[in-house]
């Protein structure tokens, strides 16, 4: 009798989530369609050109009537009963919806408000300046934060890092002032462009001879490496775009340190590796919507620690191109939320760079109107890289020995591009194919 009514149960559930699904289809299908007719426009790197993108009240009530539709919708689906793909959609429609509805509150406070002026002196200085921070910073890095947290996780990374440099600055046997001296040795620059190019060359034959001891997938796009002409972009070392990394060499001689590092971040493994992956991923029309800098920079930031498991960082000095751009990064976080949520003026954030960083002074105040500018944004690569960092941390002290690099990397990236949360979900998965307990084999490299 016990057999008889299992059999009766599951087959009554399996119809139940078999509706349950077709139901969930129907409904996902239709928020994508109403997302898209919304227009609602991109996430801006400047708060400026977001504020300029807003929409008229008839506009965002329109977004809000869709919104709130969808949130009274939501709790008709058991979550249960979906299956993989549909929850991860689930989560991101009800994701989506929450932050959605927080800034279409923000913007119809500036609609009513008594001034349309936008102030560039940075958003700390538009009404409501605070409360918009803080929501661009769930919307660039995670839902979960708050400008407080952050800004204690900053001072954290900076000390870390601090402690790297000067792990390697004692490793070199120098003094404090003749390292910092010799890092401006004219050994460490060079101007020639094929001596670029070959260096490059060179670190991405060395990084896809290595990959296959951590990433079990190797059918990945052709790389191109190539020269920058795009003078706008001149601040920076290099960048990736269309499968191509451009490595920037203008007026003035290119730094050897940050070949190694910045190859792995543009290329391969990580943005360029990153892309490929995803291209090729089964992701939803729902997924498709969405793109979320948190995980993209975060992946990135996070493959530079893999320099030496990747055969670079040969000398002490190749890894200290890394954190020297890292302690940027680092001190850019606590300086971000001061300036945009505490009221720091230049002259402060300025006073807290020359107190952690040495050696970079002529760069300071290009990264402190960066800042101004693009809210929230530089925050992307340390809390992104230090979630995964630490969720493998935790994997390799709770799995010892049975720990898979492969398997933890593919959980990572085989979902598409996602919030944080839902990435963490996916690793921390137990009992499926794509836990990390178990990896594909090497594939052919192409």
């Amino acid at each position: 009798m016990k057999t008889i009514l299992a059999v009766i149960f599951f087959f009554s559930w399996g119809l139940f989530a078999s509706a349950q699904q077709k139901n969930f289809d129907d409904f996902s299908g239709q928020f994508v369609n109403g997302y898209k007719a919304l227009k609602i426009p991109d996430l801006d790197l400047s708060y400026v050109d977001g504020f300029k993108h807003i929409g008229t009240l008839v506009q965002i009530k329109q977004q809000q009537h869709f919104f709130n539709t969808i949130n009274h919708q939501l709790p008709n689906y058991n979550v249960a009963a979906l299956n993989a793909s549909q929850k991860i959609d689930y989560a991101l429609i009800k994701y989506e919806t929450s932050l959605n509805l927080q800034r279409l509150a923000l913007e119809q406070q500036w609609l009513s408000g008594p001034s349309g002026k936008i102030s560039e002196n940075g958003i700390i200085n538009m009404p409501n300046g605070k409360a918009w921070y803080a929501y661009l910073l769930k919307r660039w890095v995670n839902d979960n934060v708050t400008p407080n947290q952050i800004y204690k996780f900053g001072l954290g990374e900076v000390e870390r890092v601090k402690g790297h440099i000067e792990a390697i600055r004692r490793q070199t046997g120098l003094s404090e002032d003749a390292f910092y001296r010799h890092l401006n040795d004219t050994e460490f620059f060079i101007s020639d462009t094929l001596q670029v190019q070959h260096a490059f060359e060179q670190a991405k034959a060395i990084i896809y001879s290595n990959l296959p001891n951590l990433f079990s997938i190797m059918q990945i796009a052709p790389l191109k490496i190539a020269r920058g002409a795009n003078s706008a972009l001149a601040q920076t070392p290099g960048y990736y775009d269309d499968s191509v990394f451009y490595y920037n060499l203008f007026d003035k001689p290119y730094n050897i340190r940050q070949v190694d590092w910045l190859f792995i971040h543009e290329g391969v493994p990580g943005h360029h590796y990153q892309a490929s992956i995803i291209a090729h991923g089964k992701t939803s029309a729902v997924q498709q919507l969405f793109f979320y800098y948190g995980f993209a920079e975060g992946w990135a930031a996070y493959c530079e620690e893999l320099g030496k498991q990747l055969g670079l960082y040969k000398t002490p000095y190749d890894e200290l191109g890394k954190w020297q751009w890292d302690i940027v990064r680092s001190v850019r976080v606590p300086m971000d939320v001061g300036l945009n949520y505490y009221g720091w003026t230049d002259e402060q954030a300025l006073t807290f760079w020359k107190k952690n960083i040495r050696g970079q002074d002529d760069i300071a105040m290009r990264e402190i109107a960066r800042l101004r500018r693009w809210p929230a944004q530089c925050i992307t690569y340390k809390y992104g890289a230090l979630q995964i960092l630490h969720w493998k941390q935790t994997l390799q002290q709770r799995e010892g020995e049975k720990f898979d690099i492969k398997a933890f990397h593919n959980c990572i990236l085989n979902h598409g591009s996602l919030p944080l949360f839902l990435v963490k979900d996916n690793v921390f998965k137990s009992g499926e194919s794509e836990s990390p307990h178990k990896s594909e084999s090497p594939k052919a490299n192409s």
